[in-house]
């Protein structure tokens, strides 16, 4: 058996690895994973098999196999294969190293693609001509990969570019490609990469998204939520975008939250959306401000309120100076009004 894929990269990069794969030529996946005494799920398809490890972290048995795409786009076709079949059939050489290990000699490096030399170069090269046909979320995963480990595309990638777009709409794992896209490190930068490729259909201008990066880059905790609620607010068609994706609600309702004029403190999703989005908006009062001009607890609090939240959408109300002043005449104009209230 070998460890393949990307913790061989990673390691030899001195990364953590992200996945654990392991490459089985020969026997019984279902049975090995049962003799682990780990948990692990089945997936008889392709003969592989998930493993839940100490701590929460996950590894995959793969039974070796060789692939044909008879509609690109779909699922692919198993059949039984070796090793370096295995291997031949990834997505990008930096991807086709593996480890291999045995009982009775040392592990060994097996690089049948010329990954060790791409990854030197740092370079991301498909593996052939039709990669990008065959399967068009190779196209995303690679600007992940790319944006990640800073590696730039080989001719050959941007060559395959039209190809996967032409394919785009006929390959689902393509949007959860670009889901997978907000939960890493740096979603602005993948998604730039594609905008650089040639890729910029897939996803709405991503200067929302660097926009984030840079936050990030000085120490702030930005979370795929808020960077996905960024991407709908840059998309022509919000709904549809959310949709393939299948982001759900919640980005939504954050974008809309944003949007709006509650008050939400620093360093929340909210507060920090809205910085990005309405860089001109500022925080209006809250009840806390309001009880501080003197306002009595109770009703007054939230009729002054509701005046401030009219002021503001009318356009009349530009700054937290303009609301104190506005809120100084509504008090006095009330208490004209109702001596008693």
């Amino acid at each position: 058996m070998a460890l393949v894929g990307g913790a061989v990269r990673d390691a030899l990069l001195g990364r953590s690895p992200l996945d654990l794969d392991v490459v089985v030529p020969d026997g019984e996946v279902a049975a090995l994973a049962q003799a682990s005494g780990l948990p692990f799920v089945h997936h008889p398809a392709f003969d592989n098999a998930t493993l839940t490890l100490p701590g929460g972290r996950a590894a995959d048995l793969v039974r070796a196999r060789r692939e044909t795409y008879p509609v690109p786009g779909g699922n692919p076709v198993p059949q039984p294969g070796s090793l370096e079949d295995d291997l031949r059939r990834r997505d990008f050489s930096v991807n086709a190293l593996a480890l291999r290990v045995r009982a009775d000699a040392a592990p060994t490096l097996l690089d049948v693609t010329g990954g060790l030399a791409d990854l030197d170069a740092e370079v991301l090269r498909p593996l052939h001509a039709h990669s990008f046909h065959e399967d068009a979320s190779r196209l995303v995963r690679g600007a992940r990969l790319g944006a990640r480990l800073r590696l730039s595309a080989h001719p050959e990638l941007l060559l395959q570019v039209p190809a996967a777009l032409a394919v785009a709409g006929q390959t689902p794992r393509l949007w959860a490609e670009l889901n997978l896209l907000l939960h890493e490190p740096r979603p602005g930068r993948a998604a730039a990469l594609l905008q650089e490729w040639g890729a910029g259909a897939l996803l709405p201008d991503p200067a929302l998204l660097l926009a984030l990066d840079a936050q990030q880059d000085e120490g702030a905790i930005v979370s795929p939520q808020v960077y996905a609620a960024a991407l709908l607010h840059a998309a022509p068609d919000p709904a549809a975008l959310a949709t393939r994706l299948g982001l759900g609600d919640r980005p939504g309702l954050l974008l809309a939250r944003a949007l709006g004029d509650t008050f939400y403190p620093a360093g929340t999703p909210e507060r920090r959306l809205r910085a990005l989005l309405r860089p001109d908006a500022y925080e209006g009062l809250t009840g806390k401000d309001v009880l501080a001009l003197g306002v009595p607890p109770g009703r007054a609090v939230g009729e002054a309120l509701a005046h401030l939240a009219a002021g503001r959408r009318a356009g009349q109300l530009r700054s937290a100076e303009d609301e104190r002043a506005a809120l100084r005449a509504f008090v006095a104009q009330q208490a004209q009004t109702n001596p008693l209230h």
